[in-house]
């Protein structure tokens, strides 16, 4: 069973993403600016922090591409062979249709990452694709075990989501391997599609399938 969120959150999250993939192709002076500006706060820290700089290398890659898609459609497979086809949906789509959405973008948007990182990557920027893992990830499951946690466990369960979320967005930004906006768009975009793919999985609410049609009395 997979939770079925309110359209509010993708839908903001869907104008936010458009607004700044916008303002990215239109190269914003005031977006570059500020880009800069953290970039370079972020880039001298960790020229006085090579052994901070060493273990984010390392701890980033939790997000990465291959090890996203492997846990997920191991994921989707146990979820299968449970009987829950309505989840193993869900997380198998959300592990396919997040890395070809922000790998296509990729390929269509000029963005090229910020120079001399302390990661070296050829390819365009926007969205960061750990970043847009990461998220989808952490929100995927939070949506899996929603309907089965305590309202305390729930609570627990969003703040390790953030957590996570944000920690892996932090790393791509420290080793100067993304710009802060492409770190947003990675946010964006799993808040966007992760949510969205959930509603059609989850189908109506119980409440509307089990409510019983009145018959109309005939004229």
């Amino acid at each position: 069973m997979v939770a079925r969120p309110s359209l509010v959150v993708p839908l903001l999250a869907a104008a936010g993403f458009l607004t700044l993939l916008a303002l990215t192709i239109g190269g914003w002076a005031p977006l570059d600016r500020a880009d800069l500006a953290v970039s370079d706060t972020f880039r001298g820290y960790g020229d006085r922090s090579p052994g901070l700089v060493d273990l984010l290398r390392v701890a980033t890659d939790v997000a990465a591409t291959v090890p996203f898609v492997v846990a997920g459609l191991v994921v989707g497979v146990v979820l299968a062979f449970r009987g829950d086809r309505r989840s193993a949906a869900f997380c198998v789509t959300v592990t396919v249709l997040v890395p070809v959405l922000w790998g296509l973008m990729h390929w269509l948007v000029y963005h090229p990452r910020p120079e001399d990182g302390f990661v070296v990557v050829t390819s365009n920027g926007f969205p960061s694709g750990h970043t847009s893992n990461a998220a989808a990830a952490a929100l995927a499951a939070v949506l899996l075990l929603w309907p089965r946690l305590t309202p305390a466990g729930r609570a627990v369960a969003v703040g390790l989501a953030v957590v996570f979320g944000v920690f892996v967005g932090l790393t791509r930004v420290a080793l100067v391997v993304h710009w802060p906006s492409d770190v947003l768009g990675g946010w964006l975009l799993a808040l966007t599609v992760v949510p969205l793919v959930a509603r059609l999985v989850a189908g109506r609410p119980v409440g509307d399938r089990d409510r019983p049609t009145v018959a109309r009395p005939a004229a």
